[in-house]
């Protein structure tokens, strides 16, 4: 049994305990499958990642990420995490202020800049409107009136999200979803706040398919947001997103569009150092 360096971050904080928590198991070559599966069971964390060698010689590392139910081929909070750790450890990129990171969707590039690190949002894999048997199970599973959904799109860049605008962020924060009707759906919900707010949009996000009802702070989601909201005008370019409050937390998501990228940055807060058995 090899003992591998650990690190657990909090992601989308500067705050320990206020962000997202991420385990991180370092050089897991050697690692099958069913154990980087069970581990992640074990940690019981929205996300736990494996990192690994790159098989592109475009990039500077390689990721797996996995969820308590299965594995994700790219999400945000892990993204950030996992680069965190990775030069942390004392990684060093082929570029000086760009960090590619391979994984499931392919190579995501990370920005470092002034000390907080940002993923270019990957393409989005589905998007437009969803289709009304769609939109009538996300009113059911969000106990919500028709009128009560001001916009219903896809945005997917691997997980599979879903998402839908409410009038305001005090709607947002006051759902109390049906998972069971939600099923398999991963839903995220957004609304903004009000004019002069610390943060623009108080966003949630569901996903009891993965094992994870709802998610503290989610990168994935926030960069479908943003390449929706901002595309159609309903957002500025530069944003902070607030995700987190209905669990104890107060993430920040830092949204940013510089030319044809858009830009998701957090920071990354470590709390917990050591080995690990596997």
């Amino acid at each position: 049994m090899a003992t591998r360096t650990f690190s657990q971050l909090d992601v989308f904080t500067a705050v320990p305990l206020r962000g997202n928590p991420l385990a991180v198991v370092h050089d897991a070559a050697g690692l099958s499958d069913a154990q980087m599966a069970d581990f992640a069971r074990w940690t019981h964390l929205s996300e736990t990642t494996f990192l690994l060698p790159p098989t592109s010689d475009q990039a500077d590392y390689r990721v797996r990420i996995f969820t308590p139910s299965g594995e994700l081929p790219f999400a945000g909070h892990p993204t950030l995490g996992s680069c965190w750790a990775w030069l942390a450890a004392g990684g060093r990129p082929r570029q000086p202020e760009v960090v590619v990171q391979e994984c499931g969707l392919g190579l995501v590039r990370v920005r470092r800049d002034a000390g907080r690190l940002a993923f270019a949002a990957p393409a989005l894999r589905r998007s437009g409107p969803a289709d009304a048997a769609t939109r009538a199970q996300v009113l059911a599973a969000l106990r919500l009136p028709e009128a009560a959904l001001l916009g219903l799109q896809w945005a997917d860049n691997g997980p599979g999200w879903l998402a839908a605008q409410l009038a305001d962020a005090a709607s947002v924060l006051a759902l109390r979803p049906d998972f069971l009707a939600m099923a398999d759906l991963k839903l995220g919900v957004v609304g903004a706040h009000p004019p002069g707010s610390e943060c623009a949009f108080e966003v949630r996000a569901f996903a009891p398919g993965l094992g994870v009802p709802e998610d503290p702070v989610t990168g994935s989601l926030n960069a479908g947001l943003a390449q929706w909201l901002i595309g159609a005008g309903l957002a500025p370019q530069h944003y902070v997103a607030a995700q987190g409050a209905a669990l104890g937390r107060a993430g920040r998501v830092h949204v940013a569009q510089i030319g044809d990228d858009i830009w998701i940055g957090g920071d990354v807060t470590p709390v917990v150092t050591g080995s690990v058995s596997l």
